[in-house]
């Protein structure tokens, strides 16, 4: 993957999206239901596109939020839907436009007292506190976010009432109800206008509930007496009001580095391929925290909705999967409350040091395709006490083994850092050293390939059979799988497993390319050899299939 100029500079006046421009198409441009990249299409996480692409407009948020509450109404869901936006410009404007449909289906829809902006993590959490008090009112959610991609995009996704990423079957009834809506123009939509709806929404105090709640997951009282300075880049996301709460309720040492919440994010600095991108586990999207690492013990960046994390300490920015290693250790070495027969989650394309940690404390591993939807039902069976994906998303239990929440939290694992430096002495990078001081030091990387349609349709539909090579990087394959060991769900690709390293391709779901994941527990060069051949076998697989 080729580095841009200029990446890890600050951003320049040309790098900003027009904001006046994208919210005027949001609100003027009518999507064309015959194109299918102006159709309704749920990912892994929700819907998402950008109002200047016609794939994120107001037709769709309010096409979305007519088939979630006929959704809901189908369900039985009774109980509140809390609602939640991040920073992007979008999700200001597709608040709005959900507010206008979800009043006027009936639904009580509760919003962030005084107005501002609702974490992920935070709406997870308001879900499952009201469904533990009310079981026959049960609640649901929505987020307006797109994550961590650039301010010109916009995402909706609808937590169910566990609380998490809704499953696959949720998604599919709303995606096609409201294709279905959008293809009559939008006729049967039912909504009031914008001032009746804010008028009628519920207002909820999102900030007290999720802050006071957090010595019941993260030792504050260990933080606070280590007196671990902490150094806060929120990276203009929506829990920008939380961290002083978090200071002042806690009594921990706390130190916000960036008060800005910029709609075209003009303060950050440019990722990899020149893009503006609030991704907190890139080192050239974090390069202002990083610039400020040696004020502070332990300093993180969140992304705008707050599902992910990136810690830096005084050797910089960790790794996501080693840091996801990290985590798994010290928590099942100092949650004494936690049951010994919990498991570990992890994403298939996660490194394999989370399997060897696994192993070394005797624990289960649960290894699920890639989407945080997958640990949604084994955490709320109590079967998992970690969950992570590679991309810097994680969850973990209360202290005393109960549900904290059942989506992505990035609060958790920055504040986790601190807990850790105080009561071990040792920062996320010496953690990690001395880990794989006993089980290996992997070499991980993932790239891009160039692919078709036709070839990201093959790679999607891959058996086992397909694949012929009996060796790897010179070591015998051990195994060949395209569906996760963890709960036998589809992976939507390829992975191939040997005794020092292995690889997975997945076909991009938004671009041309398909992308490869290579773990070596040998050496650089090894690695490269797994990437090559890699590439070798995906391609003998697509000229097989004559694509």
């Amino acid at each position: 993957m080729s580095t841009h100029p200029r990446a890890g500079l600050p951003a320049q006046r040309a790098d900003l999206v027009n904001i006046p421009q994208l919210m005027a198409a949001f609100y003027q441009r009518v999507p064309t239901p015959s194109e299918p990249a102006q159709r309704v299409s749920f990912g892994t996480s929700g819907h998402r596109g950008s109002a200047l692409d016609t794939s994120f407009n107001q037709a769709h948020i309010h096409a979305i939020c007519q088939a979630v509450a006929e959704y809901r109404q189908q369900q039985g869901l009774s109980g509140p839907l809390f609602l939640g936006m991040d920073t992007h410009a979008l999700s200001e404007a597709a608040f709005g436009a959900a507010l206008e449909v979800l009043v006027a289906n009936g639904v009580e829809v509760r919003v962030q007292q005084g107005g501002g902006y609702t974490p992920t993590p935070v709406i997870s959490h308001a879900i499952l506190g009201h469904n533990r008090r009310h079981a026959e009112q049960q609640a649901d959610g929505l987020v307006l976010t797109p994550s961590h991609n650039p301010p010109r995009d916009g995402g909706i996704k609808y937590n169910g009432p566990d609380g998490g990423p809704a499953s696959a079957e949720a998604t599919t009834v709303i995606q096609r109800r409201a294709n279905d809506l959008l293809a009559e123009g939008n006729a049967g939509v039912r909504q009031v206008p914008y001032l009746e709806a804010l008028a009628r929404a519920v207002e909820h105090d999102y900030v007290s509930a999720y802050v006071d709640d957090l010595a019941e997951v993260i030792d504050m009282d260990a933080i606070r007496r280590a007196g671990i300075r902490i150094g806060v880049d929120p990276l203009g996301g929506s829990g920008l009001a939380y961290w002083p709460r978090i200071a002042a309720r806690h009594g921990l040492d706390i130190t916000v580095v960036n008060e800005r919440q910029d709609a075209d994010f003009g303060f950050m600095t440019l990722d990899h391929d020149g893009k503006i991108r609030m991704d907190c586990s890139s080192p050239w999207s974090m390069q202002n925290l990083l610039a400020l690492k040696d004020q502070f013990d332990i300093a993180c960046g969140n992304d705008p909705d707050y599902d992910r994390h990136g810690i830096v300490d005084a050797e910089g920015l960790m790794n996501p999967n080693h840091y996801l290693a990290v985590c798994i250790h010290y928590l099942f070495t100092h949650r004494p409350d936690w049951p010994v027969s919990l498991a570990v989650g992890k994403t298939l394309v996660s490194s394999s040091i989370i399997d060897r940690v696994a192993a070394s404390l005797e624990r289960p591993l649960m290894e699920v395709p890639v989407g945080f939807k997958w640990y949604v039902q084994p955490l709320m069976e109590g079967r998992l006490a970690f969950v992570g994906e590679e991309s810097a998303g994680a969850s973990f239990l209360r202290r005393d083994g109960g549900v904290w929440t059942t989506d992505k939290d990035g609060f958790i694992p920055s504040l986790l850092a601190a807990e850790m430096l105080a009561v071990t002495g040792l920062t996320p990078h010496q953690y990690y050293d001395r880990l794989t001081q006993e089980l290996g030091r992997p070499c991980y990387r993932r790239v891009d390939a160039p692919a078709s349609h036709a070839q990201k349709k093959v790679l999607a539909a891959l058996n086992p059979e397909d694949v012929q090579a009996d060796t790897l990087a010179g070591d015998a394959i051990i195994a060949r799988l395209t569906a996760a060991p963890g709960n036998g769900a589809a992976i939507g690709g390829l992975k191939v497993v040997t005794g020092q390293g292995w690889f997975a391709a997945r076909p991009s779901g938004t671009e041309q390319v398909y992308k490869i994941y290579a773990e070596s527990f040998r050496n650089e060069h090894h690695l490269e050899q797994l990437i090559t051949e890699a590439k070798a076998l995906v391609g003998d697989v697509f000229a097989r299939a004559g694509v």
